[in-house]
């Protein structure tokens, strides 16, 4: 029989919404728990900022910090106050109980008072050669052009985005102000993106488009003992012709997905697979003493600042439920 623990306030996630939530629960006494979650190929402990290399746009550090030294601080700052942590995966959950039940992947029982998810989003990547080593690198390739557009490295050069919706459009607009010029890369003939999104990018000087094209590797070389970006190699899917691309960086912008999949339907969800939070401004979810905060509800943001802004709000909104005898009543009055 699985061992089983009895906890008050549980934590799920490693990022900034879960250690500002850690922060804030521990300094309120409510003895957090955090799973940070095991390391995978595209997650590890710390969330996506721990695939950045530098961070010039959080508050408070006005000569950057890399992804990986914030959130060892963020870490660091929680333990500070009292946190405990465990580097396991939350597999399971069963809210229809109280407390509420999570299994951990190694096997663990977890009855908790209260919740708070922070499970963030993982970008989706292209899955071809090159990617994986240049994005974890800082070597050229982002998922995120609002963190790491404005960086040094990218300022004055050819950048590639890939994808067709509204997201892509923001970012190759928004790389308009730092590159020399932005290459927009898509598989089909005609973008997904919004009319008036699509119209802005085919409109602006700085903008090209390749149509019908998808691309098959990124290609490195060692600049001064780092790897660098150096070019893409395209397929045209309609000609099949090869080409080359030399840029100076490639941001991917075909979407994200919340971490969200271990919930197995026990909270609601938006059709994207986002938590959906009860109120606005809020992050009460319908299933009472459980939180959301961070990407896994913030499919619109999407920044550290903002996750760590609704980690904040979770461990308050959690203290105050906690405070009223963490029994079962309805989400609107969860946060009393």
């Amino acid at each position: 029989m699985s061992e089983v623990k009895r906890e008050k306030l549980v934590i799920i996630g490693s990022g900034p919404a879960g250690w500002t939530a850690a922060i804030y629960a521990a300094r309120a006494n409510l003895e957090p728990l955090v799973y940070e979650g095991a390391a995978s190929r595209t997650m590890i402990p710390g969330g996506q900022l721990m695939f950045t290399t530098d961070v010039e746009n959080y508050p408070g550090f006005p000569d950057g910090i890399t992804g990986q030294e914030m959130m060892a601080a963020f870490r660091e700052q929680a333990e500070r106050f009292g946190t405990r942590i465990v580097s396991d995966d939350i597999v399971k959950v069963d809210f229809s109980v109280h407390p509420r039940r999570l299994t951990a992947s190694g096997g663990t029982v977890i009855e908790a008072d209260a919740v708070i998810i922070a499970t963030g989003a993982n970008a989706r990547w292209l899955e071809v050669p090159g990617e994986e080593e240049l994005a974890r690198t800082g070597g050229g390739v982002s998922a995120c052009a609002v963190c790491d557009g404005a960086l040094p490295f990218f300022r004055d050069k050819r950048l590639a985005v890939v994808g067709g919706g509204d997201s892509a459009m923001e970012e190759a607009l928004y790389l308009t102000n730092f590159a020399s010029e932005v290459v927009v890369i898509h598989r089909r003939d005609e973008f997904r993106a919004s009319p008036i999104m699509a119209q802005r990018a085919l409109e602006h000087p700085k903008i090209r488009v390749i149509w019908d094209s998808v691309v098959k590797e990124v290609v490195g070389a060692e600049v001064n003992g780092f790897n660098e970006i150096q070019n893409l190699q395209l397929l045209n899917l309609k000609t099949e012709e090869e080409t080359t691309l030399e840029v100076g960086g490639m941001f991917v912008a075909i979407g994200h997905e919340p971490n969200t999949g271990f919930l197995g339907g026990q909270i609601d969800l938006k059709e994207n697979g986002y938590i959906q939070v009860a109120e606005a401004g809020r992050t009460v979810t319908n299933v009472a003493g459980v939180f959301a905060a961070g990407d896994c509800m913030d499919d619109t943001y999407r920044q550290a600042v903002t996750a760590a802004g609704t980690g904040c709000m979770a461990a308050l909104e959690a203290e105050r439920w906690l405070a009223h005898g963490s029994v079962p009543v309805e989400a609107g009055a969860a946060a009393g």
